[in-house]
């Protein structure tokens, strides 16, 4: 799948130079400006200036044609793609925040989860947890203590 997108790719370029050429060597009526567009002939500057049967504005029609649809093909192929790779393409990024922000379960490892799980399952062979709490106060205030 991954020579398909690239030869896709080379192909799509390919196109979007050609269109450049063929847009650039075309050339305009002489009534075809600005002052067209907003005016009566629009068609004209909406189509392009010459309309008619011309061979480079069917070149023009047919490369445009193959560039978006080569567009939209490489578009749904990519995202397929990334879909498959990377299971969290395109899920929300509050959603994959939340997935990541849970805490840890009793069953992750280390010694404390260990310890914990123990004092839950009320083990009688888990080490006890002895120990004194140490309460600090502050200096009150306007004292100067170091």
């Amino acid at each position: 799948m991954q020579f398909f997108i690239g030869l896709l790719t080379a192909v799509l370029v390919l196109t979007c130079v050609a269109l450049i050429f063929l847009i650039l060597i075309q050339l305009p009526k002489k009534e075809a400006g600005m002052g067209v567009a907003f005016g009566a002939g629009a068609t004209d500057a909406l189509f392009g200036a010459g309309s008619g049967s011309n061979a480079l504005t069917k070149m023009t029609r047919y490369s445009t044609i193959t560039f978006l649809a080569l567009a939209l093909v490489l578009s749904i192929l990519i995202a397929r793609q990334n879909r498959t790779t990377n299971p969290n393409f395109g899920v929300g990024v509050d959603k994959v925040a939340s997935e990541r922000a849970q805490p840890e379960t009793a069953s992750s490892s280390g010694p404390a989860a260990s310890l914990v799980a123990a004092a839950v399952a009320g083990a009688s062979n888990a080490p006890a947890l002895t120990g004194t709490v140490e309460t600090v106060t502050p200096p009150p205030p306007g004292t100067n203590a170091k």
